[in-house]
């Protein structure tokens, strides 16, 4: 069954008096537990892309289903609550809340399900990541490795059925980036998530087990076919 179904998906923006096409004719689909990376250079619109099949953004042509939602159907409030039902995130920047503790980071989505035991949750996630003893500190107490970390335990404590990854190292080290790499991967694995993987970084694809290229706004045939 197919949890990603696109289907000549499409991304207009107006400029003025002029439109600008991101996306054009997009069809993709993936399959419960598969790992995809989507590979593209800087400005190719991945990261528009990425927004569209997890329901941050809405389409301009073609159809989107998320799970059996018709994502393309739903309003915004619509595309949010089926992410919060079934969707985790990790993105470049992070994205922590500043004021809050990682644990408090890790807790937040699990509030806002009404989790009672969201404390407990977040707890062991962050141990589970090797932050059991940087449960208390704040963001900017951290490094990005270990902000990165906390991310990817948010993401992974909702037990989402699919996992989002926009260029989960660009804001790392080689070294940092590599190790998280291996626990986002080792993590996946274990919870049977699926994953698409937003990058540039074609050793980085490689690891995923389909591959598909975004040029000129247009997904291509997988990298390894074209290889082959």
């Amino acid at each position: 069954m197919a949890v990603i179904k696109a289907e000549h998906l499409g991304k207009t923006v107006l400029l003025g008096d002029s439109s600008l096409t991101i996306l054009q004719d997009v069809n993709l689909e993936v399959a419960s537990g598969q790992s995809v990376a989507i590979i593209g250079r800087s400005g190719s619109g991945k990261s528009t892309l990425l927004s569209l099949l997890a329901g941050l953004d809405g389409a301009s042509q073609g159809r989107l289903q998320l799970n059996g939602h018709e994502l393309t159907a739903l309003d915004e409030d619509g595309r949010a609550a089926v992410r919060n039902q079934h969707v985790g995130f990790v993105f470049q920047s992070f994205q922590l809340l500043s004021h809050l503790s990682a644990l408090e980071n890790v807790m937040l989505p699990l509030e806002l399900a009404g989790d009672a035991n969201a404390r407990t949750k977040a707890s062991e996630w962050l141990n589970h990541v090797g932050l059991g003893e940087r449960l208390h500190h704040q963001p900017n107490q951290l490094s990005g490795g270990e902000q990165q970390r906390v991310a990817i335990a948010r993401a992974f404590v909702s037990e989402p059925e699919i996992l989002f990854a926009d260029e989960p190292t660009g804001n790392l080290d080689p070294q940092t980036g590599q190790t998280i790499i291996e626990l986002l991967f080792k993590l996946n694995r274990e919870q049977g998530t699926t994953l698409v993987l937003v990058t540039h970084d074609h050793s980085l694809a490689a690891l995923c087990e389909h591959q598909y290229a975004l040029e000129n706004g247009a997904l291509h045939a997988r990298l390894q076919e074209a290889q082959g």
